[in-house]
């Protein structure tokens, strides 16, 4: 360890340091700690090191879209999102790749990624880009119980502590996750909407039809139509879903459900994943796969509808067990049917109302208050996700419910108004909201964490409706709501292909107006009402 300016004393297990500070006064202190090995340590000082970090963050988000809006605060919130999500960019040899959390997550996980990617695609698509050729790179080829891998299954985590080296945990490379693998097809579909790169597109093809081949195998082991998830072993994650606590997936009663398990979104990552990549099949010139893509995810849609609606709860059921029992239990889950269009538009429609009734909606965000397992310092049983309620959102704008999506939007605002640093935390405590008090903190919450701090930019997304068509060429405002505390957004650097274009949209009571600022190339906006 090295000091600068040196201690006034120096002991084996403390350094002193002795400071006169007039009032308003500072002084800086610098610490480096070198560990030491074969090659000879290099120490660079402080203030290079930060430069030089600085300008690697500034180059990665050189050319996104930039947000500013009527409201001080929400620009605060856009900037630290911005500046927290390029700081935990890691670039790899295949592209960037946005790290899950500190301090907990600070490495590669597969559906954090994937999922940050998507809530940023009108933003910056080379998020996607780089997610899309790391996960490629990562996908399972052969079989291995310890770490639940599969050919085709995409990467759940991966670490490279002393624990996963040694194999005292199977998180070295870790696939037991149900979810990434269509959610990664349906990021690869999304993505080629966005900048029409069909060469990325041929590049990851073959692991886009191994992913496919899993979901319709392993992922379908007894050829129901639904996809459910098991661990191979002991030391593997007991619930494979984003809500992968031990006690995440119960019945009505309380009682943990028991597997193989079906969980309500996946089966809607699968319905969006077969669409994507029917067109993307058409695209690759596979004509015969595209038709029967088209036709599983149609199969679907109807197969779910009767196996998942519970009309006594108005909502689909979180899951069905080993036993094909459905899980009568209100959660945020049933909201992702809505991200992925499996559900019904009436449906739809009646899940809306659900999630945003006085037992699922907090005030703070969505939550299941009238559960049995509910509790409000849960990790995953009565907490509140930024990037789960921003997912929502882009469910309630995909049925025209823009006027939902604000409610939350608005929401998850006031909520980060409380926020040290104005920073979305990965998860808060789900007590009703009281008037004058802010959220309750989830005391070992990452911060900053990658999906909660992409959460903003999908709210705005959602509630603007805004499509980005690379085919069309054109960027649409379907139905356009902006919450109370907007009067107006100005977006800049907004590209479709070759174009860049500035615009403002401005809030009139209940109207929204659209004004193009700057417009460089020849990309079409539109305001469709």
């Amino acid at each position: 360890m090295r000091f600068w300016p040196p201690p006034s004393l120096l002991e084996t297990n403390r350094a002193t340091f002795d400071f006169e500070l007039a009032p308003n006064g500072r002084q800086s202190l610098f610490v480096s700690v070198l560990c030491e090995d074969r090659n000879k340590p290099q120490c660079d000082s402080f203030g290079h090191a930060f430069r030089a970090r600085r300008r690697a963050i500034r180059g990665a988000a050189t050319g996104i879209a930039t947000i500013e809006s009527s409201n001080e605060l929400f620009n605060e919130v856009c900037r630290r999102s911005t500046a927290d999500l390029y700081m935990l960019m890691t670039q790899t040899r295949h592209g960037i790749y946005p790290y899950a959390g500190i301090p907990w997550y600070s490495t590669a996980f597969g559906r954090d990624g994937i999922i940050t990617a998507m809530l940023l695609l009108w933003l910056d698509p080379s998020v996607a880009k780089g997610v899309l050729k790391f996960l490629a790179a990562m996908q399972a080829t052969a079989f291995d119980p310890l770490s639940d891998a599969q050919p085709g299954k995409i990467l759940h985590e991966t670490r490279n502590g002393e624990m996963a080296r040694l194999g005292e945990v199977p998180f070295g490379l870790y696939y037991g996750t149900v979810d990434a693998t269509p959610l990664y097809i349906m990021l690869a579909g999304m993505y080629f909407g966005r900048p029409g790169d069909i060469k990325t597109i041929a590049a990851i093809w073959q692991n886009i039809k191994a992913a496919l081949q899993w979901i319709d195998t392993f992922g379908d082991a007894d050829g129901d139509g639904f996809v459910e998830y098991a661990r191979q072993t002991e030391t593997g994650l007991v619930n494979q879903g984003w809500k992968d606590s031990y006690d995440s997936i119960f019945h009505a009663d309380g009682a943990l459900a028991r597997g193989p398990i079906a969980l309500c979104e996946v089966q809607g990552y699968v319905f969006a994943a077969k669409a994507h990549a029917a067109k993307l099949a058409h695209h690759m010139g596979e004509y015969e796969l595209e038709t029967k893509l088209r036709g599983e995810a149609q199969a679907l849609q109807k197969n779910f509808a009767a196996a998942f609606w519970c009309e006594d709860i108005g909502t689909f059921a979180l899951a069905l067990d080993g036993d094909k029992n459905p899980c009568r239990v209100r959660t945020s889950n049933a909201g992702h049917a809505l991200f992925t269009g499996i559900a019904a538009p009436g449906l739809a429609a009646r899940v809306a109302e659900t999630l945003l009734g006085p037992d699922s909606f907090s005030g703070w965000g969505t939550v299941a208050s009238g559960e049995a397992r509910f509790n409000p310092i849960s990790y995953h049983n009565g907490s509140i996700w930024p990037h789960d309620n921003a997912m929502i959102a882009l469910g309630y704008a995909r049925y025209g419910l823009a006027s939902h999506a604000a409610r939350v939007f608005s929401a998850m605002f006031e909520a980060a108004a409380y926020q040290e640093l104005r920073r979305l935390p990965e998860l808060y405590c789900g007590f009703i909201r009281k008037r004058h008090r802010g959220p309750t903190a989830y005391p070992v919450a990452c911060a900053p964490q990658a999906w909660a701090s992409a959460a903003p930019f999908a709210f705005l997304e959602a509630c603007l409706g805004m499509q980005l068509r690379q085919e069309a060429n054109a960027v649409s405002f379907r139905d356009p709501v902006m919450p109370a505390f907007l009067d107006h957004v100005t977006i800049n650097h907004l590209s479709l292909g070759n174009s860049r274009i500035d615009l403002k949209l401005q809030r009139h009571g209940s109207d929204v107006t659209l004004n193009l600022l700057r417009r460089r190339g020849d990309a079409k906006v539109m305001l469709v009402k």
